[in-house]
């Protein structure tokens, strides 16, 4: 079969590959996209955020009717039909994903379906159910993302013993479920089941949860999942697992014992390693790191002037918007459209019940790095809005330079803290001042006036809550 040419050639058509594929095509540039799976968009869309938000959603209904008896609003306790769950939840990533292969057409982008296989620094094979298909290219961007870790320890081939793909299937509601790993996959997880009814046991290696918060923002959500799983075990360690009849003996080690235990399920939540097995890649001059990932530069090129690669398989922070951004860096580079260095702002958001947002430097990693910083914080318990939403819970906070007063980082926990977040990517990547945002006038009653009452709060009259501003004193 003739080799087809072309321009550009992305494999992986995830948040991050089809970004880049329709941004090139845009540009005028002629462009195969490469996706092993028959449907487009990825981890992400298919078995990752889209359906887990999807779930997360049917849970915090559930919670809402639940929590509404003492406003005078009694609900029947829920009916949960799995398969209908299912279909649902199915429905929306269909959409989607028909969505972008709409657009991968209207764009004039072609898709080919199959496993992309590079033969050298400018010819890939495609692996396809109608054969094999070669294509020549001038450059190559790699967004084949990653996958969930299973230790060999824990993989007996046992479909008891889950991954996020496997839960989010929603087989059945496992009456008791084990969850490895209290990060924000673990943590959004386990939210689902326990609020679907599972007794849910969290083991975490380390001494807190979702460690990459600042403890004041993840401190709601432990509380919230101290009351509705069953127990959360930190410094704890799953030694072994085995089959035994319907469930999943498991062994583990937790305040100096050894515990044997069954469980019905068992979902293992400890991380991702990037797709970049079986790629040819040792046909290239591609370079990887010791944990698997492509390394790149700060223009997302590999050591193969020929390839870039982008998102989950460049390694740094595995989310879907990180590796949207990174696919616009790499055609503009590979267009000249920039070719300047930048560096972007990317929120991170875990969509636990309540949520946690968070951007630019954390109040963690200015302790981590020597930096200083004065931090503001506005509690959700003098917000207007939180008190009508019954979510007193929350926390807004702004990471401020004392010198410049530039808000350097915002971090919020709460109802809602994903859609508030954009604010504080804005004001940190547009170098605001707290005094910018303080006199910018906020709707009322909004939990989006907690940003403009936070940074009130660093002058010391915040309207809502009562701050003692240091006076510096007359030399």
């Amino acid at each position: 079969m003739e080799p087809i040419k072309t321009d550009i050639v992305v494999v992986g058509a995830g948040p991050g590959g089809y970004a880049a594929a329709f941004y090139a095509a845009d540009l005028g540039k002629k462009v195969i996209l490469i996706e092993r799976d028959k449907k487009l968009g990825g981890v992400c869309l298919n078995r990752g955020c889209i359906p887990s938000k999807a779930l997360l959603n049917a849970a915090h209904t559930i919670s809402a009717a639940r929590e509404s008896s003492h406003r005078g609003i009694t609900f029947e306790a829920p009916k949960i039909d799995t398969a209908k769950l299912r279909a649902w939840k199915d429905s929306i990533v269909q959409k989607l994903s028909g969505g972008v292969a709409t657009l991968a057409k209207q764009r004039g982008v072609q898709v080919i379906n199959g496993r992309g296989y590079f033969e050298g620094s400018n010819n890939l094979r495609v692996e396809t159910e109608q054969g094999q298909q070669f294509i020549n290219y001038e450059q190559a961007i790699i967004a084949t993302g990653s996958k969930a870790a299973m230790p060999k320890a824990f993989d007996l081939g046992n479909p008891r013993i889950m991954t996020s793909t496997e839960a989010l299937e929603v087989e059945d509601i496992p009456e008791n479920l084990l969850v490895v790993g209290g990060g924000y996959i673990g943590m959004e997880l386990g939210t689902v089941y326990a609020t679907l009814g599972s007794k849910v046991v969290m083991v975490e290696a380390m001494d807190a949860i979702l460690l990459g918060a600042d403890p004041d923002l993840a401190r709601p959500v432990a509380a919230w999942a101290k009351k509705n799983f069953k127990e959360i075990r930190l410094k704890a360690k799953v030694t072994k697992m085995a089959t035994s009849g319907k469930q999943i003996k498991v062994e583990m080690e937790f305040e100096g014992k050894k515990l044997e235990e069954l469980y019905d399920r068992v979902l293992v939540a400890v991380g991702r390693v990037p797709n970049a097995d079986d790629l040819g890649l040792q046909n290239t001059k591609v370079q990887r790191d010791e944990k698997g990932f492509i390394k790149v530069n700060e223009k997302q090129q590999t050591a193969d002037e020929s390839i870039y690669a982008i998102g989950d398989i460049a390694g740094g922070i595995l989310l879907a918007h990180k590796a949207s951004r990174e696919a616009r860096k790499a055609v503009e580079v590979i267009t000249g459209e920039s070719n300047a260095v930048e560096k972007f702002v990317i929120p991170a958001v875990v969509f636990t019940d309540p949520e946690v947002a968070w951007c630019g430097l954390t109040e963690s990693e200015a302790k981590e790095k020597g930096i200083e910083v004065e931090v503001a914080k506005f509690p959700w318990g003098a917000s207007g809005r939180a008190l009508t939403l019954d979510r007193t819970d929350g926390l807004t906070k702004l990471i401020i330079d004392p010198q410049t007063e530039r808000i350097l980082g915002v971090g919020i926990v709460g109802h809602g803290a994903g859609e508030l977040i954009a604010e504080g990517v804005v004001a940190v990547e547009m170098g605001a001042t707290a005094k910018d945002l303080a006199l910018s006038v906020h709707p009322h009653p909004t939990l989006s006036e907690t940003m403009m009452e936070a940074a009130e709060v660093f002058y010391g009259h915040a309207t809502h809550t009562l701050v003692k501003k240091k006076v510096e004193q007359a030399a």
